[in-house]
């Protein structure tokens, strides 16, 4: 089983997640992370990190945001890896827990 950045990641891009993951599996996009379920060992530190609460576990990817499994590996192929916390963007807070960002999402 790997872990899935979903949705509420969009616009928010926290990186408390990154700073944590022992194997430096997630990239950066413009404005979202993925998780590369290639080199996700499922340690699960990620998790309680992330303030914006979108990593799941692949079985539990909430309904209507499955799509998240394919796009993180599809985008973790191409954006380049991320191993150190970064700031987040400044209007963060206001875009944490916002619905239907999906469209928002830039490659």
């Amino acid at each position: 089983m790997t872990y899935v950045v979903a949705e509420n990641c969009i616009k928010c891009k926290y990186t408390d997640c990154v700073e944590v993951c022992p194997v430096d599996c997630f990239h950066e996009g413009p404005n979202f992370l993925v998780i590369d379920p290639e080199e996700c060992i499922d340690c699960n530190l990620c998790v309680s990190e992330c303030p914006a609460e979108a990593i799941f576990p692949e079985d539990d990817v909430p309904a209507g945001q499955r799509q998240f499994l394919a796009l993180n590996a599809e985008l973790a192929r191409t954006w380049p890896a991320i191993a150190e916390k970064k700031a987040a963007p400044p209007d963060a807070d206001i875009w944490n827990g916002k619905p239907d960002k999906a469209g928002l999402l830039e490659r």
